[in-house]
């Protein structure tokens, strides 16, 4: 029960960062620039503190830092300028199907052959993100939302990628968010950042809470699960988001997305439940 509990309030607050994002950047409260600085900030403070309390130092000097921080840089500002325009389920799914589709084509080129049933079920993820993506009169997404949110999604594809070796996982990422600081300031530069008490309020919420504390509990999980079981919970998080959106923002759930929702997490969760069984 205890397990449950974790793994159900990480994915409400891996999907709460989809929506306080949308909620911060699009009702004007701040800048996105000034929101993925503020977030990077309050993010590394609370999991310094974290490491602290654990024990135990903070590798800010080891192999694969400098490229962890700048694809986290990458997946902040993407994320962050996409929901200037995009709903908050709607950039939740592209930015969940863009990162499991690479993460499945990256494995695909680096380790062994796929299987005809993750072969179909990536095709179908792929369609249903092709969907969420689809341009032009009918489409749903902004064209320029959706590029900046597949940057992002490509962002923390690399990054999960570069640091999935990582043998503590918490310290690598309180680490990655430290440099990740610096990196953003220069990024950043000359952008004319603004900020108000409320946008603030909610990037430190947004930074501490639901990406800090979410990730410090997702780590605490990860060990405890089967890495197709990781994967197929990760699916509720384009889910929750959605239906967050449309109950606190008054977004609109239209059939295109209700399609493509369930093309991509079906199509996942078929691929993922047939590398599970096999195992």
């Amino acid at each position: 029960m205890r397990l449950f509990l974790a793994i159900t309030l990480t994915m409400i607050a891996f999907a709460a960062n989809s929506v306080l994002t949308r909620l911060a950047i699009g009702g004007g409260f701040i800048d996105p620039s000034g929101f993925a600085l503020v977030r990077v900030v309050s993010g590394a403070l609370v999991l310094g503190m974290i490491i602290s309390l654990r024990g135990g130092g903070l590798p800010l000097l080891r192999r694969n830092r400098i490229p962890g921080a700048l694809s986290l840089a990458v997946y902040l500002v993407g994320f962050s300028l996409a929901y200037l325009t995009l709903d908050a389920g709607l950039g939740a799914l592209i930015l969940f199907g863009v990162v499991q589709v690479s993460m499945f084509l990256h494995g695909t080129l680096h380790g062994t052959a796929p299987t005809v049933r993750q072969l179909t079920g990536g095709g179908v993820a792929f369609i249903g993100l092709l969907c969420a993506l689809w341009p032009g009169p009918g489409g749903v997404a902004d064209p320029v939302g959706a590029a900046l949110m597949v940057f992002a999604g490509l962002g923390w594809a690399a990054y999960t990628i570069i640091g999935r070796n990582a043998q503590d996982p918490l310290a690598a990422t309180s680490a990655n968010f430290l440099l990740c600081i610096p990196i953003l300031l220069i990024l950043l530069t000359g952008t004319g950042l603004t900020f108000s008490t409320t946008g603030v309020a909610i990037g430190i919420l947004c930074g501490g809470l639901t990406s800090g504390l979410g990730y410090a509990l997702w780590y605490s999980v990860l060990p405890k699960i089967q890495g197709a079981t990781a994967a197929i919970v990760q699916l509720s998080v384009p889910v929750i988001a959605i239906v967050a959106g449309a109950v606190l923002l008054g977004e609109e759930i239209g059939l295109i997305v209700g399609f493509a929702t369930v093309l991509v997490v079906g199509g996942i969760a078929w691929s993922v439940t047939g590398s599970e069984a096999r195992g």
